[in-house]
């Protein structure tokens, strides 16, 4: 896999999907040597299930342990230290990967129990656990969600919880955009393995899901954390973090020069969840016919930055969206599937980043 590509697969057999895209990308040639420390670091933030789009699905956590079991590679481990405030051992047996981890005999360290070491980070000294150093490759599983502070959280922002509580609290102190893009400088090589299931909509806690149903993979955060933003909608600007990481060498966060790898199509997947008040309001600006999750959460998500401007105020015409469109016309449609409306982009699915400007410009 090379550092430029951000490799896709979409369904509902989490597990199936997480394997299949994990031989894929070869992920056992990227670990190299089978004697190597693995360290699979999921988000568990606090005690949640994934349905509420705030923690990892401990489906993903089980396809790559049966992957690495596959190839044998016998040294792994799952981390995480809780935010600030929780406490690890009731997350991870909230979010299911305890019993994962039990299932599969893989030791759960708990690294708010962890002791920890100070390291030069590009010119910022930053305190990290010590399973860090001990770790020779992550598996970073971050769950691709909104957040309050940063706008996004993916791949850089999981690795907070690499690091002690008390070093948590400073970095809010710091303005968590600087210490997040040194902390990068310093972590093991990586795979990042995105749950895009139904990552919250703007929140990290959770609360307001919005299906995707799909998965990426990518070796790579700052290209990341950059095409995140334009899947929620925001431009790369709008999270300094990725800039600035970016400037120290971590990555690459010019999106346009990305190759996309889709291992398959969405498909019509009707939602698994009880949508949200919230996002049952933004739905009420669509017509949507056979759509897929994935096309429909990226309107969500463009309908969310929309309404955040006053956008959306006494707007009466619906937006198309789904393949009930294929053989029928409307006035503004998204996606290939309404290629036949009068006004339509392309797309499957959009990004929101580029639906935010298609419906800024054509929407009345």
């Amino acid at each position: 896999m090379n550092k430029n590509q951000i490799v896709m697969i979409h369904g509902t057999d989490f597990i199936q999907m997480t394997i299949e895209l994990l031989d894929a990308i070869r992920l056992d040639e990227l670990i190299g040597g089978r004697n190597k420390r693995i360290a699979l670091k999921p988000n568990i933030l606090h005690a949640d299930t994934a349905e509420n789009g705030a923690v990892t699905h401990p489906e993903l956590v089980e396809g790559v342990l049966l992957y690495l079991q596959k190839h044998h590679f016998s040294n792994v481990c799952v981390m995480e230290g809780a935010w600030a405030g929780a406490r690890t051992s009731q997350a991870v047996e909230t979010s299911g990967i305890a019993d994962v981890c039990r299932k599969y005999g893989v030791p759960f360290i708990d690294l708010q129990k962890d002791s920890s070491y100070i390291c030069d980070a590009c010119g910022m000294q930053l305190k990290l656990c010590s399973e860090v150093s001990k770790t020779d490759f992550m598996i970073n599983l971050p769950v691709l969600k909104g957040h309050c502070q940063t706008h996004i959280t993916c791949a850089m922002k999981n690795a907070k919880g690499v690091i002690p509580n008390s070093e948590k609290r400073r970095y809010h102190t710091l303005g968590l955009h600087k210490p997040i893009a040194h902390l990068n400088t310093v972590l093991p090589p990586q795979l990042v393995l995105v749950d895009n299931i139904c990552g919250d909509l703007n929140f990290e806690e959770g609360g307001n899901p919005v299906v995707m149903n799909r998965i990426f993979a990518c070796s790579d955060p700052v290209l990341c954390d950059a095409y995140v933003c334009e899947c929620i909608g925001y431009s790369v600007d709008d999270v300094p973090y990725i800039r600035i990481a970016e400037q120290l060498g971590v990555g690459n966060a010019d999106v346009s020069q990305a190759e996309f790898i889709l291992l398959n199509e969405p498909s019509e997947t009707p939602p698994n969840l009880h949508a949200s008040g919230r996002i049952r309001n933004l739905e009420k600006y669509t017509d949507a016919r056979d759509a897929c999750s994935a096309c429909c959460g990226s309107l969500v998500y463009a309908l969310d930055r929309l309404e955040s401007k006053g956008t959306t105020r006494r707007k009466q015409e619906k937006i198309c969206v789904g393949q009930g469109w294929k053989n029928h016309s409307g006035k503004i449609g998204i996606g290939n599937c309404t290629k036949n409306c009068q006004k339509h982009l392309p797309g499957c699915p959009p990004k929101a980043r580029d639906i935010v400007h298609f419906l800024t410009e054509n929407w009345k």
